[in-house]
Parts: structure tokens; sequence; C-alpha cells
């Protein structure tokens, strides 16, 4: 069921396996945005821009949020590429501005926090 806002559109639900990039199609009703995907179907199911545009929420007009979130991986490559670069560099996308882009490095400061955490107690 979905929750309010988030609205389905017909279209076809990729499910990966988990461990491995291969997903096969079930047939199911889409989602206008990827948070409906994500709660209903998990994360691991969305692709890298669909994540991203969680974290950018919303788009502009005549560019949604899944159009900033493709523009900013085809920018910097891939999550790694984005990360440790410099805010003004994320502000030269149209769409994004102050919020999104700290939406954006907080993000990367939680999973840098994580991977400390995970090394630290793996060291230990």
């Amino acid at each position: 069921m979905a929750a309010a806002g988030l609205s389905r559109a017909d279209s076809t639900l990729l499910v990966s396996d988990g461990d491995s990039k291969k997903a096969a199609a079930i047939d199911r009703p889409g989602w206008r945005h990827p948070g409906g995907k994500l709660r209903e179907a998990g994360a691991e199911t969305l692709s890298d821009a669909e994540l991203l545009s969680i974290i950018v929420s919303t788009g502009i007009r005549g560019k949604p949020a899944e159009k900033i979130a493709e523009e900013i991986l085809a920018k910097f490559g891939s999550f790694r590429g984005m990360a440790n670069q410099p805010m003004e560099r994320f502000m030269e996308i149209k769409g994004l501005a102050d919020v999104k882009v700290i939406r954006i490095a907080a993000a990367f400061e939680i999973a840098r926090r994580i991977v400390k955490e995970v090394l630290e107690a793996n060291e230990g």
C-alpha cells in the first residue's frame, strides 16, 4: 500500500537478488518517486540515481529530482567520485542549492562515520 503522497503508475519493478547486479522483472505497479519503491521493495532495489534523488528530494520546473540526481552522477561518475568534492562543484548543477547540497554532504559524512566505526571495530 502506498503512503500518502507516494502515488503509483503502471510499470515493471526490477528486484535484485541481493548478491548480484542482475535483476528480475516482476509485474507490479511502479512508483512516481523512488521513496515508494524503497519502502515497498527495499533500498537494495534502487539504482544510485534513485537513492540520490531521495536525498535531493524535489526538482525544479522541468527538471525532476531524478534528473538532477542523474546529472550529479554523470558529472562526478559515481558516489566515490562525489566524495570530498567542494560544495561549490555541486552548486554548478542547475536545481541544486544550499539545502540540497547540505543534505548530500550530510549523507556522505554519515557514510564516512559508519566506515570509520566499522574499520575501528575490525582493528580491535
